[in-house]
């Protein structure tokens, strides 16, 4: 078992290497590994602060970088699907290797929602849980019905074009899941308490999940 472990490394992927953020606290039981959106980082304000809060839960995060910063400047790839979900089970391999028994969920946003349902279609029942906020999961496409891993939702109310979105894709969907919509809320979950609702949810998932 991973010991109490905090602090940034570096995870070597196909010739590169992707800068990462790994914290698991003592005994913790699972990971949550964080796919970002196009033009966001593992330094994201907002998937930082979803982390903070799972951590509190007793869980580790992985916060990592798609993309290096010369391919990050190449616009196309931060749409290229396939290209960020290779990335993302290469990385979940990496999680593996330090400890072969942590349970593994994976958290995207926009269009990392879309390399996690991806991912974790992939790899069927190895992957514990997926949640998705404000996620462009309908760039899935056909990895939706192959999802097996019990699989949240989370869309802000007014943000209306990526619900319907969601709302689509979710029908799709043959494990268990929910959809849960945080109402008034823009694709940014800027307001009042928003993001912190996401967080709260999406720590509920992973603590139901992977303990």
């Amino acid at each position: 078992m991973v010991q109490h472990t905090e602090g940034a490394v570096r995870i070597p992927v196909d010739g590169i290497e992707l800068e990462a953020s790994f914290d698991v606290p003592q005994g913790a039981p699972g990971v949550v590994v964080f796919a970002h959106g196009s033009g966001s980082s593992r330094k994201s304000p907002r998937n930082n602060y979803v982390a903070e809060v799972i951590r509190e839960r007793g869980l580790g995060t992985l916060l990592f970088d798609l993309l290096t910063e010369a391919e990050d400047q190449q616009r196309q790839n931060r749409f290229d699907i396939s290209l960020l979900a290779d990335r993302l089970v290469s990385v979940t391999e990496w999680v593996w290797e330090q400890d072969s028994e942590l349970a593994v969920g994976y958290f995207g946003s926009s269009t990392g929602a879309a390399a996690a349902l991806r991912g974790a279609a992939r790899y069927g029942t190895d992957i514990d849980a997926v949640v998705s906020r404000g996620g462009r999961v309908d760039m899935a496409g056909d990895s939706l019905a192959d999802v097996t891993a019990p699989t949240l939702f989370i869309v802000g109310g007014a943000d209306s074009e990526v619900l319907a979105l969601n709302r689509e894709a979710y029908d799709r969907l043959t494990c268990d899941r929910s959809l849960h919509v945080v109402e008034g809320a823009g694709h940014l979950f800027e307001g009042d308490d928003e993001l912190g609702e996401v967080a709260t949810v999406a720590a509920d998932w992973f603590e139901e999940t992977l303990r």
